[in-house]
């Protein structure tokens, strides 16, 4: 896994829906009470990279050797330690009703379902779903009712035996049942669920999901039936791989691979891996892309992502072995070409995006003008074109929380923000009553006004040259200059406003109404003042001091992963607190172990500002609705933050993601869901920033298979070229 934006792990059924963590799939018939869209929205900013070729280019047999971060804990996808092994296995092993497209939307997956529609929605909504006639498990039992109906039971959250992760959609079912044939399956719902399609994907046998033992422990290392083009043959925990061989009792298009090995190999260790021929495909980070390409021989060509895979074979030797360098260095080198003359390196942009989270539980960043002015001095483009622009990718800010580009619920509702404003930032700042002012010597007693740090991190600040104790404080002792303050880019519009392309009128109506929703909060006496009138003058000497309140100064506790990978991470935090300094906002950067970001430091609240990843679900009212749920009290008085953790929300938004779940109308639910994402904005908790970069080293003679962007992978088709044959171009070359 790269640390381009560390993902957490906890939020398993979009992990379920995100190829990145991989997917479920544009329904055959239109819901009922529902009408189409004529809203075309937008595109993929980046197309998938996977070598296609039709089937009849494909050889048929062969292993594939494929890389991940870790040996699955568990084949149930619906437990709480369910990962991205998991959920590849369960794609390439289990149904799904349905899994998602090149576009990012759901579509039907008709090796299991010839349709399903809502055939009512009143007095209560009801989905009959139309098996395929062929669909079977592995032992020979065909798939149906009871399988739903176990499914519905073990996750609808009622009986507490089952150890599931989230009950959502689930809840909301009344009883499944058979319909007017064994082909056909009857759900019932209680209350109206939009998101109805999420449902039964993937879908377990009932000898797993019929009972609590099975369900908590029996599926973590065995599957007792399974029923897509391959099925689990052995889990080795000695040699760290897990084996799927193709299902002889699959009905659809026969898989062309004898078999597909999922071996674990450590980020790091990936380059040497593909290059002793351990592995074939392996997911990297842009270091590590790097180093693929150079020691197949491209030294001296810096990583440009090729579109299309690009290898080595007949570039110039590297600068040791050009030379005749016998030294051992020279040999690894000389092995590594010799591995990697036939590896490509495929592009493209995951379905997830890394955002910088405002913790706003408390210190400054509780006051929505200093996360406002945070979010005004930040260019978002530039932050975007630092990460994307050297892989060759479309380096474009991401402008929704919950949808990407290409998906049904997409719209750039950034502007109910604002872009970069430097002289707005600072007018925030100091209406906030942060001005220019003498700072207490922190070292009689004085802190920063950032968020208490975590014992054992907690130092005085050090310097560029200081003793390497992982903390830097930018913005206390020194200053950037006005000549090397951020610089607005072509195509911002003035004020800092990015200009957007789109659906025009609809997306400045989202604009409009997130601003309103700001100063209804104004006037409800939430931040007074957070919108300071444009022009407002900063302190004279705002540009040159550091801020400070009450005599402690405006430092913000900037938590990063120092694990191999987070190289990229570390430039952004740096750009960002560069930004920051030039409105007057300080910044102390610590590093902490990799195992212990996640849960020590971002779900424990121990941070000011924080880099991390969320997945982006084709269900974003069901899956986004527990990221930006209001914190509540729980009854043993700590703050239940679901998956909030930078603990901004509020009612109204709560609100607009209910509406949104409920709505049957696929054109009312975008428009909520919309709505809902202008005020998330507007409240400044987290600020997108860019979609992650896709990066997947796979042997050249390797077909559809790479960086598959939004879409659930076709398993049946990977394989590898036939003597002779062509792979088709790539889409994004």
């Amino acid at each position: 896994m790269s640390y381009d934006g560390v993902k957490p792990g906890t939020a398993v059924r979009s992990v379920m829906r995100s190829v990145a963590f991989l997917t479920a799939g544009v329904l055959a018939a239109p819901l009922l009470a529902g009408c189409g869209s004529d809203d075309e929205g937008s595109k993929p900013l980046a197309g998938q990279d996977i070598a296609p070729a039709a089937r009849a280019s494909v050889a048929d047999g062969g292993t594939l050797r494929w890389a991940v971060d870790a040996m699955p804990q568990t084949l149930n996808a619906y437990q709480a330690d369910a990962d991205a092994g998991t959920a590849r296995i369960a794609q390439a092993v289990l149904p799904a009703m349905f899994r998602v497209g090149a576009d990012g939307r759901p579509q039907r997956d008709a090796d299991y379902l010839d349709s399903a529609r809502v055939t009512e929605t009143e007095p209560q909504q009801v989905v009959v779903y139309r098996l395929n006639q062929q669909a079977v498990w592995s032992d020979g039992r065909e798939i149906g009712a009871d399988d739903f109906a176990a499914q519905w039971r073990a996750l609808s959250g009622k009986d507490s035996a089952f150890w599931t992760a989230r009950n959502a959609g689930y809840d909301r079912i009344e009883k499944v049942e058979r319909g007017a044939n064994g082909l056909e399956v009857k759900v019932t719902f209680s209350r109206p669920y939009a998101d109805w399609r999420s449902l039964f994907s993937p879908l377990y046998p009932k000898d797993v999901t019929g009972a609590a033992n099975e369900f908590n422990d029996g599926a973590r290392k065995k599957l007792k039936a399974t029923a897509g083009p391959f099925t689990v043959r052995d889990i080795d925990t000695k040699d760290k791989d897990v084996v799927l061989s193709r299902n002889p009792r699959w009905w659809g298009r026969p898989a062309k691979l004898d078999q597909i090995v999922l071996h674990q190999v450590d980020p790091g260790k990936r380059a040497d891996a593909l290059a002793d021929g351990a592995v074939d495909v392996a997911d990297l980070d842009p270091s590590d892309a790097d180093r693929v390409t150079r020691g197949a021989g491209q030294a001296g060509a810096p990583f440009q992502g090729p579109a299309g895979g690009r290898t080595a074979a007949k570039a110039p030797r590297s600068g040791a072995l050009a030379q005749g360098s016998g030294a051992p260095d020279a040999e690894v080198s000389l092995r590594q070409q010799l591995g990697l003359r036939d590896v490509t390196v495929r592009k493209s942009l995951e379905p997830a995006y890394t955002q910088l989270a405002l913790n706003g539980a408390g210190g400054p960043l509780a006051d929505e003008r200093v996360r406002h002015a945070v979010a005004r001095a930040l260019n978002r483009t530039e932050l975007a074109e630092l990460v994307l622009k050297p892989l060759g990718l479309p380096a474009v800010p991401v402008g929704s929380h919950l949808a990407l580009s290409g998906q049904d619920a997409y719209a750039d509702s950034s502007d109910a923000l604002g872009g970069q404003d430097t002289a707005q930032a600072r007018a925030l700042l100091a209406d906030a009553g942060w001005v220019p002012g003498a700072v207490k010597d922190q070292k009689q007693g004085s802190k920063a006004a950032g968020a208490p740090a975590v014992p054992g991190t907690d130092g005085s600040p050090g310097s560029p040259g200081a003793a390497n104790d992982g903390t830097y404080i930018v913005g206390v002792n020194d200053h950037v200059e006005d000549d090397k303050a951020p610089r607005r880019h072509k195509g911002d519009a003035p004020g800092g406003a990015q200009e957007k392309s789109g659906d025009g009128g609809g997306a400045r109506q989202l604009v409009q109404d997130g601003r309103q929703y700001a100063r209804e909060r104004v006037r409800q006496g939430h931040a007074p003042g957070a919108y300071a009138p444009r022009g407002t003058a900063a302190p004279a000497d705002a540009r040159t001091a550091p801020l400070a309140k009450d005599g402690k100064p405006l430092t913000l506790r900037f938590v990063l992963p120092s694990g191999p990978g987070s190289d990229t991470l570390a430039k952004v935090a740096g750009r960002i607190s560069a930004m920051l300094d030039a409105v007057g906002i300080g910044t102390e950067i610590t590093k902490v172990a990799d195992e212990s970001y996640f849960r020590d430091h971002i779900a424990a609240g121990q941070y000011d500002l924080a880099l991390y990843s969320w997945p982006s679900s084709p269900y974003p009212a069901t899956d986004a609705r527990p990221v930006y749920a209001k914190p509540l009290p729980a009854a043993d008085g700590s703050l239940n933050v679901q998956q909030n953790y930078t603990r901004v929300g509020t009612d109204q938004i709560d609100q607009l993601f209910d509406q949104a779940a409920a709505a049957l109308d696929e054109d009312q639910e975008r428009d909520l869901v919309r709505k809902a994402d202008a005020r998330i904005w507007a409240n400044a908790g987290s600020i997108p920033l860019y979609q992650r970069p896709q990066l997947v080293a796979a042997r050249a003679s390797l077909v559809n298979v790479g960086a598959f962007g939004y879409q659930t992978p076709v398993f049946e088709d990977m394989g590898f070229l036939k003597k002779g044959a062509k792979a088709s171009p790539s889409p994004s070359s």
